[in-house]
């Protein structure tokens, strides 16, 4: 009998008078989702609207430094016009970028190239670095191949009885470099063998003290042979 008498629920121990509000209907709460969703979309779009925006800016100001100035000893494609001056083509963007600010700094010394990287910025040199490494990479028919058979040893096992270290250690078995480590694979030989002579008569200062070491263990017969077998890589 007791229990005829107890008062609803709502009412019990101080419970709230007022009425619980009822759920959304389901299709308003898909209508709320549906919006979310788009907002989010157009968000998202908006974002990558502005990167492609930038990456397009980014491009066409690589295109015109290059035609401007580049494309003389560097080649439109990177192939360079002479085997004294480097092939860029697939190079790593960020070592591109780095050996340009150096060159601008005065760490890395060029009569040739410190006049024409003056008026670029850090962006320029970003934007070159990505314009370069996205050009395709070419097999080059190496010119002696004998002495790059020799060249192929060192630069796989070095040379242990001078205690030169093997250039595969650093750059790869390919020779394709890292980021902060340059790309060698179809390098011009003279360019290479120029750069390992810079590198042993401390003219070359701006990259790490390994190479000087490594340099100055080579004799001009092994710097032609590993310059040669690395121009023929790819």
């Amino acid at each position: 009998m007791t229990a005829l008498h107890e008062p609803p629920p709502s009412r019990q121990r101080g419970g709230d008078d007022r009425a619980a509000p009822a759920p959304a209907p389901a299709h308003s709460r898909l209508r709320l989702a549906l919006a979310l969703l788009a907002l989010a979309a157009a968000a998202s779009a908006s974002g990558a609207g502005a990167a492609g925006a930038a990456g397009n800016a980014a491009a066409a100001r690589a295109d015109e430094i290059v035609s401007g100035k580049c494309f003389v000893c560097h080649g439109a494609d990177g192939e360079s016009s002479s085997p004294i001056f480097p092939r860029l083509a697939g190079q790593h963007s960020a070592y591109i970028a780095r050996q340009l600010a150096d060159y601008k700094s005065g760490r890395r010394k060029s009569t040739t190239m410190q006049p024409m990287v003056d008026d670029l910025a850090g962006a320029d040199f970003t934007a070159l670095g990505a314009y370069f490494a996205a050009k395709p990479v070419h097999a080059h028919a190496v010119e002696d191949p004998e002495l790059a058979g020799m060249g192929r040893y060192i630069f796989n096992r070095g040379n242990p009885f001078s205690g030169v270290a093997a250039c595969s250690t650093c750059h790869g078995a390919a020779g394709h470099g890292t980021e902060t480590l340059p790309r060698l694979a179809g390098q011009h030989a003279l360019y290479t063998e120029n750069q390992l002579k810079q590198f042993n008569k401390r003219e070359r200062t701006n990259d790490n003290a390994v190479m000087h070491a490594i340099a100055s263990k080579l004799t001009e017969l092994e710097m032609k042979a590993v310059a040669a077998y690395i121009s023929g890589l790819k």
